[in-house]
């Protein structure tokens, strides 16, 4: 049966706009676990946006469930990760411009970097997933880089669904869910999941875990967030 990880990130969003205290997203984690999810993901962005150190601090202090860190392969996310000792970290790319992550880590041309990275990351024993394109070079450049896990972009995916690029874009997904399981890797999946679209998806038997925010924290501010997790729970396991 598959997990899910709620990626609160948008709670601390709506509290950036005011550079206030509120809402806290301590507060809203603490909600995420009590309403039966598996895990709470967080993006500390260089820019710290939405998340702020002091958040993932907490987090880890606070949670009984996996706290699984987004960020980018710097040096500087390096010594924050080893200093928190998060449950996993997903090396994502990261461009100041973007609104939201738009693509999958180009593993296979940044194969020397991040494989310094995860054995920094290893060397605190700290498992490392990679966020990559469900294309085969990534998820073979990801064994090759030593990560231990692969969180597939399904964003494609999302924007397609209800057109008839739909089953290509499933199919891809699929194919590397396949792939990564046979050299090793565990899959989990993650971008642009909502209510409507994770049916199929949530169907891959190879993927563990998926990790959404937008929507359930959309869904939230119209039904609660205990209402919002629970919804999603029946639908992904």
């Amino acid at each position: 049966m598959a997990k899910l990880s709620v990626n609160i990130d948008h709670i601390a969003t709506v509290r950036q706009a005011r550079l206030g205290k509120e809402p806290d997203p301590i507060f809203a984690a603490v909600l995420v676990e009590l309403a039966g999810a598996h895990g709470i993901t967080v993006h500390l962005r260089e820019d710290r946006r939405h998340i702020q150190d002091r958040d993932v601090q907490l987090l880890r202090e606070i949670l009984h469930i996996n706290l699984n860190l987004e960020m980018a392969a710097t040096n500087e996310m390096i010594d924050i990760a080893s200093l928190i000792k998060p449950d996993l970290v997903t090396l994502v790319p990261e461009k100041h411009a973007e609104l939201t992550t738009e693509g999958g880590l180009d593993a296979a041309n940044l194969i020397h970097p991040l494989k310094d990275a995860v054995a920094k990351l290893h060397k605190q024993k700290i498992p490392v997933s990679l966020f990559i394109d469900p294309i085969q070079p990534q998820v073979y450049a990801a064994r090759t880089i030593g990560a231990d896990y692969v969180e597939l972009h399904t964003g494609k995916y999302c924007e397609v669904f209800g057109t008839d690029e739909e089953h290509e874009q499933y199919q891809l997904i699929a194919d590397a869910a396949v792939q990564a399981r046979d050299i090793g890797l565990k899959v989990n999946a993650g971008h642009g999941l909502n209510y409507r679209n994770i049916s199929c998806i949530a169907a891959i038997k190879e993927i563990q875990e998926f990790s959404i925010g937008h929507s359930i924290i959309s869904r939230a501010v119209l039904v609660g967030l205990d209402q919002a997790v629970r919804e999603m729970l029946r639908l992904v396991s």
